[in-house]
């Protein structure tokens, strides 16, 4: 059974930091692209940063130069290093895990900007 279990969710300030936890199990975490997603009240899900098997990294423009994607192989894990975070970062972030015609989602984890 695959399961992408996310963590390190919750309430921030702007301009604080959060580092969310992707920790995946039933799949050959090494060869799957892992990636972020985020989805605001109102609006659709939108890719916010992937990482290949390879290391090879992509962002939207909106979080360039303040997220930061990384995994870690030898503990099935992806990570999101989230900074000078702002009110239209929150959203529930879902982590997600694609190889070929293999797909699967996490259950999500809520992200509030607030003052």
């Amino acid at each position: 059974q695959v399961q992408l279990v996310e963590s390190g969710g919750g309430l921030v300030q702007p301009g604080g930091s959060l580092r969310l936890s992707c920790a995946a199990s039933g799949i050959i975490f090494s060869i799957y692209t892992m990636a972020w997603y985020r989805q605001a009240p109102g609006k659709q899900r939108e890719l916010v940063a992937s990482i290949t098997n390879t290391g090879r990294t992509n962002y939207a423009d909106s979080v360039k130069g303040r997220f930061t994607i990384s995994r870690d192989n030898a503990k099935n894990t992806v990570y999101l290093q989230m900074n000078s975070l702002k009110p239209e970062d929150t959203a529930v972030y879902y982590c997600h895990a694609v190889y070929g015609r293999y797909d699967y989602w996490g259950q999500g984890t809520q992200v509030t900007v607030s003052p």
